[in-house]
């Protein structure tokens, strides 16, 4: 397998946290987005989205992070991280909702404006930042995981990223006792692969 990846993307890193706590052999292969590498013809021919990451493996490619993490899963038949049973599937489905949606427009944008200088309104994106934020440790007050099994799912996964994050986009996580615990047993996972840092926000001190 071949992950196409930037080491500052929060999605990218989704796939390569996943495929390093499954111990799924992978070669990474570096995109350069400054350079604009994802808008080449060679990458478009991948992911005509123009978006990272990519898994190639074999000559079956798989774009999109949440799209990935559910790919390894079923390949290798894990079904601690991707469950069958319909209640927790759904529940899974639900969490990679909110990483698409919610985390998407809350931390991650708010990390957008710092790292990556867009244009997005800094009070809006950190308000909702906080939002989602306040409701996932209101659900993680009685439970390890996200969806409340014995062990992570992808969803933990995908939603992990941008919330270790999301103080560079100036977005405390200092009120969330919940959330920071979840992130402590997230980085203590065998194979877990941390989330490179920028001197951004309120992680520049």
């Amino acid at each position: 397998m071949k992950l196409y990846y930037h080491p500052l993307s929060g999605h990218a890193h989704r796939a390569r946290l996943f495929l390093s706590l499954t111990e799924t052999p992978f070669d990474l292969a570096l995109v350069d987005l400054a350079k604009g590498e994802h808008k080449a013809a060679d990458f478009l021919a991948l992911n005509r989205f123009g978006q990272i990451p990519v898994l190639d493996d074999e000559g079956t490619v798989i774009a999109d992070s949440a799209a990935i993490l559910i790919y390894i899963a079923k390949k290798r038949g894990l079904t601690d991280w991707l469950p069958t049973d319909p209640i927790e599937a759904a529940a899974v489905q639900r969490w990679l909702s909110v990483a698409a949606g919610q985390i998407a427009f809350g931390p991650a944008a708010a990390r957008l404006i710092t790292v990556f200088g867009a244009g997005f309104n800094a009070d809006e994106v950190i308000a909702r930042a906080h939002a989602v934020l306040s409701n996932i440790n209101a659900e993680l007050a009685d439970k390890q995981w996200i969806i409340g099994s014995a062990k992570p799912t992808i969803a933990d996964v995908a939603l992990y990223s941008y919330i270790a994050r999301a103080p560079e986009g100036n977005v405390d996580l200092a009120a969330y006792a919940h959330v920071n615990a979840w992130l402590k047993r997230v980085e203590a996972l065998p194979g877990f692969v941390p989330f490179a840092e920028t001197p951004v926000g309120l992680s520049a001190a």
